[in-house]
């Protein structure tokens, strides 16, 4: 058996190893912009494919890329050829041919990541890429021959759109969010060149930016004081390309930001921009202007266009959509433009496009429907192609899988799909998210998953109009997975909280719930088997375990007799028992990203998460309890990178593998090797999502995860035993099913018909009802829809509650006696007082919650402390930094020191200790100095003192001038400080070391400048300081003598009794700033938080000091009873005499008629003693009057003589305090300069900088002219050649056919000179009418096919019927194929022709741009002059500082003081002499500068004749050279030789000037004959000129009658025949009306001459007059 196992297996594999798939069709959307192939197809890029679409039929052809993801597509439609990029590492371009789809060529490039644009051009085999990071390269392509023809780098710029001028292919146009550049393409002979030009670009508001230069600023104002006005990017020190185009911040506005562009007829480009400003950019100057919109324009149903997204040029403007759905048409004037609404969309448009006739208008939206808008007399919008709601979401085959299919979006949208061409066939939207769908094999019914939970079935019977006949509303969790067994007996669906939902999958038992399983979070995948031959169902539910980075397998078995005993295999809340379903529990060691169980039951396949292995495991035949770990039993490496899953085919054998990579494998499930393999996806879209397969094994679907893809897969070979089990099983599987499936199909349509009645009564209903609106809430609020799960739930809970209802009512009602108690409790408590009262949550009987709320109120508490610690912490740290930064690193404190008795405040310097880098300047300046002056004391030596003089005499005469050195020191330092610029030397500072305010030029001398200044006010703080502190030192004695005499004046005012207060000074905050740094408790107001154990440690001390204190109150008697008997003192002192008093006797109480001798004796010793005691007193009491005096004068003249003090210490302080400003100002002043003097050098460190890089650019400018002319001077070599061999041919005419007889050779030269006519062809008027572009520049193509076109007519010209009569037929073949070889000349001739018409216009702008880069150059040389000589002037013009003394000034009239009364009247002799002086004195050093200045006149003049003389030198020397190298040519050598030189040359001028004379004569006689015939045919010129106007009139009058008749036929038209009519009744009106004249005239005629008969008749009779 095993040998017929091997044997079979081995046929299978060999019958697999020729089978293969292939792409049936392809459904996908557009993501990127549609374009045009010709003028019925378009074409987009979906996934790893591109989709042709025919728009008249519809018809879709597909092309595949066959490696990878589909990057950026372009169509060139003169071509019919289609440019796409892949996208991998080093990616290529693609071009193929339409509609063979034929590969033409493949473009290898040096792009390491990715294409983003790319473009053909209208006329030319030209292809323009643009990449993205790394390298940002605009590469131009010649597409037929595959080379890069030119390129250019542009870092870090990414491109939005690339477009090719229409009008001309020579200018390119990149726009990007914050640019817009043109880009010209130069072409000289075979090469190319890119020259790159921007546009500037508006602000945001559409005004423009008033831009200057910024590396020749002309504008700049000039300072004569501080110096010449530098750029902004010398300020900044800037001296590199960053200084071309630096920009302060406040400087830089937002521009407008271009969204899209495109080109008119003119060569301008139209700018869409994303603020809504329109603007028009001229192609040649790249002038901006911007357009206004008209004030009539009125936005339609309160409309509002912001931000376009894409335009399309039309005649007369452009058409323009955003993200309303509407498409606008902007008619242009001028600078001013209307919008008018154009068409309506149902959604947002992304892409409009014109056909190439512009007869049809593409409209693609962002979902990616695409629209096709056909003009004409009746404008049609057909829907070309409808887009998906969003990306496949899942897929399936409808049952058995071979007719449609259905797939399933996000947003709830499923479309049902025809197998067999991919056509769409019909949609359902449910308007939820949805997650997963399922088609049934025992039903035409389809189950579909959501994110709410629910599971909603559809009946499909009808593919063109499914409908939904169920819901099932599982839980509250979304449904994750949906999977039917292979006999569509049970549906389970699995949810992300480790529930499967088993549910019965036939209609008639209308989609019962059985029951659910609980399993492990996380499920990944179920597997099923339910064979035809068995009565059981296994399921098989893989779950990830994170924790462990294992994989838990739960396999458990249903009966297919569950739905009628489903009561007994759950319990209360619908769950399944375990017992029942037989659970068993696996584990695997390592992680698994899919897992099948086999159609045997006995072995999974899994697929490795971490590793690329598909692996297999043995399941125990035997039961087992807990948790059983499997092991590998065959193992396999998958070739297929990233996470992968697996399926089963419907018969078992196959095992299909999908991955990340994209690659859909089918496996052998014996041997687990791969017999065919397809790659329908990429994994640069994240691979495969879901493959399908049907019951026969023929379609497979596959779904792509990110491209939202839709591939359907058919065999290219697929025979023998590999299609024969598969197809056997699934007939097998039909017939079993079909009986089920017309049953269940019934009961199906039945569900569709009571659903579809159901609908309809529903809206009756709502039709005929109207209910309240809160009484609909209402009610929705009370059918609110409750899961499965959550009904079961409650249901066993209503169960328990029935079943312990007499336990709950004895519970409720001691729960309502415990309430009461409470209550009363709660009455008690709030009549007790405040203090006694308990809070409300106290009362709480729950101790849980009392217990959370004392946790929360804890927690609080913490979160507050641990705040208030980090906020303390931060103001902690806070007030370390600012007390070591102001007051530890302060070597002399800020302090002040205020009078006693006037309000003066003195503050001292706050000084910070030197650092040792400050000493060490100070130190080498100092050094530096003295050196210099040593110096300068050798050198006046070595020039006063004689070369005589002994070694001994120099030694004391250097001790000598040591002496003197310190003699001129210090009269250094007596010099007046108006030289100096300060009052330094008031504070005893030497000034000897600093350099005079004019010799300041160097940089070194102003540093070593500076330090000495900041050392001078170093030292005079250090003076000031030491005498505050004296002064100081001086208030605190004073305050200490203040004190101890206000001891005694107090003692004294307390013996006195006076009510006088004590003055006692104290030093006050500001004196003594280290108080504030200290905080007194009397200075908290708040109470200080105490912890527990320090209270109780303070409890305890205080105890323990009473304790102590009680005890030496205990033993003390003798002090208490010397303080009670004689006031704590054992003699009478001579202070306590005023609070001595003699006691009165006692008999003084009784009246002093009632005393005796003895008392009255005793009362007058009393008085006695009274009356001395008082005299004791007031002698005391005048004494102490006299002291305390004596005292307050004391302190009163010690404190107003500090005050003096203090006075002449605060005039020390300003004058202080004005030395350090003098010399702090000379500091600035130096700063300044030296800033000025960093600014010019950077500016011109970068002017040469500027220079270098220009004259490297000139340098390539050169060799560009340079190797430009060669070229020239080569093309036009070559021109010449041929054009010379083009007349040759002509001329050697005869001479080829010398043999044939005149009168022939006359005739076919004749017919060499004849070419044939060729008829352009041209474009209908109605196209010509429509089309903006109109006849576009002739391409190469085009010039080839006229070219072939030539040679085709050339043919008929060689035909023999034109050959000449009586010519030999040799001559005719020879002279046809003379006569080609001159018509392909001359076609060499034109093209070599226009090439040089090329070549020169590319070598002029070449020399024009080496003249801009001189001219730059010379510009910058310039620059640089001028800065030197600012650089100087303001390098000799110093700015010095000079005290002036208060005296006499002279004033303008204007400023005249009337008020002298604080003037000084000084002698105006002293002041006149004075000016004598200042006079004489000015005048010799005007002389003295004169002087020097005819001396310096005197140099420069040497240098120049010295360099003048130099330069002439080497002219000689030159000239020398070039002597000594001349050429010695043979005219020289003949001049030399010839002895008649002179005649020879006379004889050859002469033989010249007869030539000239006959030649002037020829050409005078040929100039004459010219003008008489040019005056002949001026005359002709003028005839016809006249003829021509006339016959222009009679035309224009012609055409004005014409075009007048033909309006008026035309407004007349269907109305003539009436007026005919109408016109023939009026005419025979008219001929009745005179008819009816006629008669009447006639009567009376008639009339007139019956009466005239009557009048002649009566003359003849006679009168018979009455008598």
């Amino acid at each position: 058996m095993a040998q017929g196992r091997e044997a079979e297996e081995s046929a299978y594999a060999a019958v697999a190893s020729s089978a293969s798939l292939s792409v049936r069709w392809v459904q996908g959307f557009p993501k990127q912009n549609v374009h045009f192939v010709n003028d019925s197809t378009i074409c987009y890029p979906s996934g790893n494919f591109i989709i042709f679409i025919n728009i008249a039929t519809k018809k879709k052809t597909v092309l595949q890329c066959m490696n990878g993801i589909v990057g950026v597509v372009a169509t060139n439609v003169p071509y019919e050829v289609v440019a796409f990029s892949d996208r991998k590492l080093k990616p290529l371009i693609y071009i193929y041919n339409f509609p063979g789809l034929t590969k033409r060529i493949k473009l290898k490039g040096n792009v390491l990541l990715d294409y983003t644009s790319l473009a053909f051009s209208y006329c030319g085999n030209y292809l323009a890429s643009y990449s993205s990071l790394p390298e940002f390269e605009l590469a131009l392509w010649d597409w037929e021959s595959g080379v890069i023809l030119c390129k250019k780098l542009q870092p870090g710029v990414d491109v939005s759109q690339m477009t090719f001028n229409p009008m001309n292919w020579r200018q390119l146009c990149l726009s990007s969010p914050s640019s817009v550049t043109v880009w010209t393409i130069e072409r000289s002979n075979q090469e190319h060149y890119l020259k790159a030009k921007s546009a500037k670009l508006p602000m945001e508001d559409g005004s423009f930016f008033d831009e200057k230069d910024l590396i020749f600023p002309n504008s700049l104002p000039k300072d004569l004081i501080y110096g010449p006005a530098l750029p902004l990017s010398a300020i900044a020190g800037l001296v590199g390309e960053e200084a071309e185009t630096f920009r302060p911040k406040d400087d830089v506005y937002p521009l407008l930001h271009p969204t899209m562009h495109c080109w008119t007829p003119t060569s301008d480009l139209y700018v869409g921009c994303e603020e809504g400003h329109l603007l028009v950019i001229n192609g040649e100057t790249l002038k901006v202007t911007v357009l206004d919109k008209t004030e009539d324009t009125l936005s339609m149903d309160g409309r509002h266009l912001i931000s376009p997204i894409t335009m399309a040029y039309q005649k007369g403007g452009v058409l323009v959509s955003g993200i309303d759905g509407f498409v606008y048409s902007f008619i242009i004037k001028d600078s001013t433009y209307r919008i008018e609404d154009f068409l309506q969309v149902e959604e947002p448009v992304e892409c409009l496009m014109f056909s190439p006739s512009y007869k049809m208008l593409l409209i693609q939206t962002d979902k990616g429907s695409v629209y096709i808008y056909t003009f004409g007399e009746e404008p049609t919008l057909d829907k070309v192609l409808e887009a998906c709601d969003g990306q496949f979401q899942a897929i399936d085959l409808i049952t058995p899988g071979n007719e449609y299919c259905i797939t399933l979006t996000y947003s709830g949208e499923a479309c049902v799909w025809c197998l067999e061409d991919g056509a769409f066939v019909s949609r359902i939207n449910l308007n939820t998210p949805t997650t997963v769908l399922a088609c049934s094999p025992s039903s035409l019914s389809v189950a579909v998953g959501t994110v709410a939970g629910s599971v909603h079935f559809f009946d499909i019977q009808d593919a063109k109009s499914p409908q939904e006949v169920h819901k099932a509303f599982l839980s509250e969790s979304s449904v994750q997975l949906l999977v039917y067994d292979q006999r569509g007996m049970y549906l389970f669906a699995g949810t992300p909280e480790g529930h499967i939902f088993v549910i019965n999958a036939k209609p008639s038992s209308s989609f019962e719930v059985l029951g659910f399983v609980e399993v492990c979070k996380g499920i990944l995948q179920i597997s099923t088997v339910s064979l035809l031959e068995t009565d059981i169902v296994e399921v098989m539910v893989l779950s990830s375990l994170p924790e462990t980075g294992r994989s838990s397998l739960e396999i458990f078995t249903l009966p297919i007799i569950l739905p009628q005993v489903s009561a007994n295999f759950t319990d209360e809340r619908g769950r399944l028992r375990s017992e029942f379903i037989h659970k068993f529990l696996y584990e695997i060691e390592h992680s698994l990203s899919s897992a099948v169980l086999n159609f045997q039951s006995n072995q999974v396949y899994g697929f490795c998460n971490e590793v690329p292995y598909i692996c297999s495991y043995l399941l125990p035949e035997k039961e087992h309890h807990g948790v059983c770990v499997l092991q590998p039993y065959h193992k396999v490496q998958s070739k297929q990178y990233g996470p992968g899953m697996l399926s089963l085919s419907p018969h078992g054998l196959w095992l299909i593998t999908k991955a990340k990579c994209g690659t859909v494998c089918i496996r052998d499930i014996h041997t687990l090797e791969t017999f065919v393999r397809c790659r329908s996806h990429s994994h640069q879209a994240h691979g495969i999502q879901s493959v399908s397969i049907s019951m026969d094994g023929q379609n497979i679907l596959v779904n792509g995860k990110g491209d939202g893809t839709l591939v359907c897969l058919k065999w290219r070979k697929f025979g023998g035993s590999l299609a024969s089990d598969i197809l056997e099983y699934s007939q097998q599987l039909l017939t079993t099913l079909s009986n089920t499936m017309e049953e269940q199909n019934d009961y199906l349509r039945r569900q569709s018909d009571s659903a579809g009645s159901e609908l309809e009564h529903t809206v009756n209903e709502n039709t005929r009802l109207s209910v309240d609106s809160s009484q609909e809430e209402l009610a929705q609020a009370n059918m609110k829809e409750i899961p499965w799960i959550q009904q079961k739930s409650q249901e066993a809970i209503k169960k328990e509650v029935k079943l312990f209802s007499n336990k709950r009512r004895e519970i409720k009602r001691e729960i309502r006696a415990l309430a009461k108690t409470v209550l009363n409790m709660m009455a008690e408590n709030e009549a007790v007082d405040n203090i006694a009262k308990l809070e409300k949550r106290e009362f709480g009987l729950d101790l849980e919650e009392l217990e959370r709320l004392q946790n929360e109120s804890e927690e609080e508490v913490t979160k507050i402390k641990k705040d208030v610690e980090i906020h303390n912490l931060a103001k902690g740290y806070l007030t370390e930094i600012i007390k070591e930064e102001c007051w530890n690193s302060m070597a002399v404190k800020g302090r002040s020191l205020k009078g006693f008795h006037i309000p003066y405040v003195v503050e001292n310097f706050p000084m910070k200790e030197r650092t040792d880098e400050e000493l060490k300047d100070v130190n080498r300046v100092l050094q530096q100095k003295k050196i210099e002056t040593e110096c300068l004391k050798l050198r006046k030596e070595i020039i006063e003192i004689q070369s005589g003089l002994t070694l001994v005499k120099k030694h004391r005469e250097e001790e000598e001038e040591e002496e003197e050195e310190e003699d001129v020191a210090v009269k250094d330092t007596n010099l007046p400080n108006y030289l100096l610029g300060s009052l330094s030397t008031d504070f005893g500072i030497s000034t000897s070391l600093l350099s005079s305010q004019l010799e300041l030029h160097s940089r070194e001398e102003k540093i070593n400048q500076i330090i000495l200044l900041k050392d001078i006010i170093y030292k005079v703080k250090t003076v000031f300081n030491n005498e505050f502190d004296a002064a100081y030192k001086q208030k605190e004695f004073e305050i200490a003598r203040v004190k101890e005499r206000n001891v005694r004046i107090q003692e004294i005012i307390l013996d006195l009794e006076l009510e006088e207060s004590v003055w006692q000074p104290e030093f006050e905050d500001c004196e003594k700033p280290e108080k504030t740094l200290v905080v007194e408790d009397s200075e908290i107001t708040a109470q200080k938080h105490l912890k527990p154990w320090q209270k109780a440690k303070t409890e305890l001390i205080t105890t323990q000091k009473m304790e102590q204190w009680l005890q030496s109150q205990a033993s003390e008697t003798r002090h208490r009873a010397l303080m009670d008997m004689m006031g704590g003192v054992l003699e009478v002192r001579k202070e306590d005499i005023l609070r001595m008093v003699i006691p009165q006797p006692a008999f003084m109480a009784k009246p002093d008629a009632v005393w005796t001798e003895e008392e009255r004796k005793q009362f007058r010793e009393y008085e006695k003693k009274v009356k001395d005691l008082n005299e004791e007193k007031d002698k005391y009491r005048k004494s102490l009057e006299t002291e305390l005096k004596k005292l307050q004068n004391l302190i009163q003249e010690s404190t107003q003589n500090f005050d003096e003090h203090l006075k002449r210490l605060f005039e020390r302080r300003v004058k202080a305090e004005m030395v350090v400003n003098q010399e702090e100002l000379k500091i600035n002043n130096l700063v300044f300069s030296l800033l000025l003097d960093e600014e010019i050098s950077s500016r011109e460190r970068f002017l040469n900088n500027y220079l270098t890089r220009k004259q490297e650019e000139r340098s390539q400018t050169s060799e560009a002219v340079r190797k430009s002319k060669e070229d020239l001077d080569m093309y036009k070599e070559h021109y010449d050649n041929l054009l010379a061999e083009d007349k040759i041919l002509d001329r050697s005419f005869k001479k080829e056919f010398s043999e044939i007889p005149s009168h022939q050779v006359d005739m076919l030269y004749r017919l060499f000179k004849r070419r044939p006519r060729i008829h352009k062809q041209k474009l209908h008027s109605d196209i010509t009418s429509i089309v903006p572009f109109g006849e576009r520049p002739g391409s190469g193509k085009l010039n080839a096919d006229a070219f072939a076109q030539l040679m085709k007519a050339m043919d008929d010209l060689d035909n023999i019927n034109n050959m000449p009569e009586g010519l030999n037929p040799l001559v005719w073949n020879h002279f046809c194929m003379t006569r080609r070889v001159k018509v392909e000349n001359e076609q060499k001739v034109k093209q070599k022709a226009a090439g040089l018409m090329e070549v020169v216009a590319f070598h002029r702008r070449r020399g024009d741009e080496d003249e801009k880069v001189q001219q730059e150059i010379e510009r910058v040389y310039r620059e640089l002059i001028l800065l030197q000589e600012e650089k100087v002037k303001f390098q000799l013009n110093l700015t010095i500082q000079i005290l002036l003394k208060q005296g006499q000034v002279e004033v303008e009239n204007f400023q005249l003081l009337l008020d002298y009364s604080d003037a000084i009247l000084i002698n105006r002799s002293i002041i006149e002499d004075l000016n004598s002086v200042i006079r004489a004195q000015g005048q010799k050093k005007v002389a003295s500068m004169m002087e020097t200045k005819d001396i310096h006149k005197g140099i420069f003049q040497i240098e120049w004749e010295h360099k003048k003389m130099e330069m002439e030198m080497e002219d000689l020397n030159q000239k020398a050279w070039d002597i000594q190298m001349l050429f010695f040519s043979r005219e020289r050598q003949k001049f030399l030789n010839e002895p008649n030189y002179e005649t020879l040359i006379a004889v050859q001028i002469g033989i010249m000037e007869q030539t000239i004379a006959v030649l002037d004569k020829t050409h005078k006689k040929n100039v004459k004959n010219c003008k008489k015939l040019l005056k002949k045919l001026e005359k002709v010129s003028s005839q016809k000129d006249v003829a021509n106007y006339t016959l222009s009139c009679n035309l224009r009058e012609e055409l004005v009658a014409v075009s007048e008749r033909k309006d008026i036929c035309n407004a007349i038209g269907s109305i003539l025949t009436c007026e005919k009519i109408a016109k023939e009744r009026y005419e025979n009106m008219m001929q009745q009306q005179k008819l009816r004249n006629t008669s009447k005239e006639q009567a009376k005629e008639i009339s007139v001459l019956e009466a005239e008969v009557e009048r002649l008749k009566m003359k003849t009779f006679p009168a018979l007059v009455p008598l």
